[in-house]
């Protein structure tokens, strides 16, 4: 874990090298000053010596000054060093997302990723910072004070050693208690997260249903977990100050006490007595910031482990030594294909698929919930892996393929569709980032999306709000599908992509397809007959398996499924559905 996380300290190497060496040099400072103050005191005060007292008081300034910068350097290169590791972290995070497959993600909670990217992270960044500047300044500090303390009074300094091993010892203890609750707090934070974005995200269907009440108690609910978490932990913690207070207060009684007899009995010095009290607090301090450091680093520990594992994660699909780098055509082969999300999983989810699809046709895909359409057309442009038997595009294994080759020669309209905060011409670039005003425009015919843009007032420079809650279902499908034509790919997929559009629109964009991009291989997957009815071919999904792959006439006349779905929507015969069709 540590090596992958000070790995990312990369161009800050430099400022988290000269952060400690600034605190020494405080430290340093800091600790030469009671032995100038004691000389004041003994040789200017008592020796009535004024030009001591003079040149001696100046020595102190001067150490004071170079005191205080190299204190300001050691927070500067400290905080330069602490925020720019964390800018990597997150950096190293985010990019590795970017590389992970469909089952990558499925690892990981949305909510847990962004708790990771933003808790997580700024523990890190913060434990880091302490870990710079604290770290070595806190033992250096104490270890200097009671060195000086020995040399100054060997008998007085044996107080000071016993009470660092009793609080040692002490804050050991309840730090050990306190970890645990540590580590389960960052997991209540997951909940936490996970409830704001849920309730953000769909807090239109929340109003509708009047469940802001149950909203709120989730909230409440998460947001006490990570409370109690936070007193179990603190609840140790809070012992750590007051026992530390109590024994430096009682060393200081007990400094004085001695001190004092000693000073009478000509063994000690006035000054000398004056120095071991400022070394007192100087240890009281370093001690403080030491179980400050214990309680950070417990929390960095489990933050450290969760970071670890994104950046860690290694992508389960990944291209080839010599991949491909041409698509040769649309051509789609699935040979004696099985699939399973899950590896250990009994029932794999495709069974047994053998199909072969022309580059240019248009092939429909129907069937019931559940009997792995969407699954059927994601191993296409390789977002899962088949777990036996082989998928071709142009007349290769699509693994062997350089993924963003394949990728950007198969678009796909998925079933949720996603914009993003910008304009609409912004959105319509995802598909091709170089595409002109006149391009985004062809696109949109099309896809029979110019009809409402140009009703709008900014036309293509209309702002799309984030998640495109500002156009309709039916208005943001079209988008996709614009979008996704903008790429001119050799393969499209329509992953029940007009589900929200009308038919007579529908029909539309049906038509476009078939005379603008005659040699595009489309895959269009349906619940309605009308979408997929002039379709070159039809594949019937059943229960992972293809119970059918025919023309619309030929299917009516050898498939049941088919036939009573076709039935059902056209007002023949019965009121069936896929899923009722296809559990007969």
């Amino acid at each position: 874990m540590l090596k992958t996380l000070l790995s990312q300290v990369k161009q800050y190497k430099l400022a988290s090298i000269l952060t400690p060496l600034c605190m020494i040099g405080e430290v340093i400072c800091e600790m030469i000053i009671p032995v100038l103050m004691a000389g004041i005191v003994d040789k200017g005060i008592y020796g009535n010596n004024m030009g001591y007292i003079f040149s001696t008081g100046g020595k102190m300034i001067v150490i004071a000054v170079l005191g205080l910068l190299a204190g300001l350097l050691g927070a500067y290169y400290g905080s330069m060093a602490s925020t720019g590791f964390a800018k990597n972290l997150r950096k190293a995070m985010f990019d590795n997302i970017q590389t992970f497959s469909f089952s990558n993600i499925d690892k990981f909670s949305t909510s847990g990723l962004v708790t990771r990217l933003t808790t997580d992270v700024s523990n890190i960044q913060n434990a880091y910072m302490v870990t710079l500047r604290m770290a070595m300044r806190a033992p250096a500090s104490m270890i200097v004070a009671l060195v000086m303390s020995f040399i100054i009074s060997p008998e007085l300094a044996r107080i000071y050693l016993g009470a660092v091993i009793f609080l040692a010892v002490v804050a050991v203890l309840l730090m050990r208690r306190a970890t645990r609750y540590f580590k389960q707090v960052f997991e209540k934070y997951d909940e936490l997260n996970e409830s704001v974005q849920e309730n953000v995200s769909a807090i239109r269907v929340v109003k509708a249903y009047v469940r802001e009440d149950y909203e709120n108690a989730k909230f409440k609910k998460a947001a006490l977990n990570i409370y109690n978490m936070f007193v179990k932990a603190e609840g140790n913690v809070v012992y750590v100050s007051p026992l530390m207070t109590g024994t430096v207060y009682v060393c200081i009684l007990l400094i004085s006490w001695f001190g004092a007899h000693m000073i009478v009995a000509g063994n000690l010095s006035t000054g000398s007595l004056m120095s071991l009290l400022t070394y007192c607090m100087s240890i009281l301090m370093s001690l403080m910031m030491l179980a400050i450091i214990f309680v950070m680093m417990t929390m960095a520990e489990a933050s450290g482990k969760r970071i670890a594992e994104v950046i860690e994660e290694k992508a389960d699909l990944t291209n080839p030594e010599n991949p491909v780098m041409e698509v040769a055509d649309g051509s789609i082969s699935f040979d004696h294909v099985y699939f399973s999300y899950n590896k250990s999983s009994d029932e794999p989810v495709l069974k047994d698929i053998t199909l072969d699809i022309k580059s240019g046709e248009t092939i429909g895909i129907i069937g019931g919930t559940g009997s792995a359409k969407s699954s059927l057309i994601n191993l296409i442009s390789r977002l899962y892996d088949v777990t036996d038997g082989s998928v071709k595009v142009g007349g290769v294994d699509v693994r062997d393929y350089d993924m963003e080759v394949l990728r950007d020669q198969v678009s796909v309209v998925l079933q949720k569709n996603v914009l993003f905060s910008g304009t609409i011409l912004d959105n319509l670039r995802w598909g091709d980032k170089n595409a002109t005003e006149e391009d985004a425009k062809r696109a949109c015919e099309m896809a029979c999306a110019d009809e409402f843009i140009e009703k709008m007032p900014d036309g293509y420079n209309t702002v799309i709000e984030q998640g495109g809650t500002n156009v309709s279902g039916g208005q943001r499908q079209r988008l996709c599908i614009a979008r996704a034509l903008l790429k001119k790919p050799r393969i499209l997929i329509l992953d029940d992509s007009t589900s929200a559009v009308d038919t007579a629109t529908d029909a539309k964009i049906r038509k476009a397809f078939a005379t603008m991009i005659p040699g595009t291989t489309k895959l269009i997957i349906a619940q309605r007959i009308s979408s997929v009815q002039d379709c070159d071919r039809i594949i019937v999904m059943d229960d992972g398996k293809i119970n059918g792959f025919a023309s619309h006439d030929e299917l009516l006349k050898t498939n049941e499924i088919y036939r009573e779905v076709y039935e059902s929507q056209t007002g023949v015969s019965g009121d069936a559905d896929f899923d009722s069709a296809s559990g007969q």
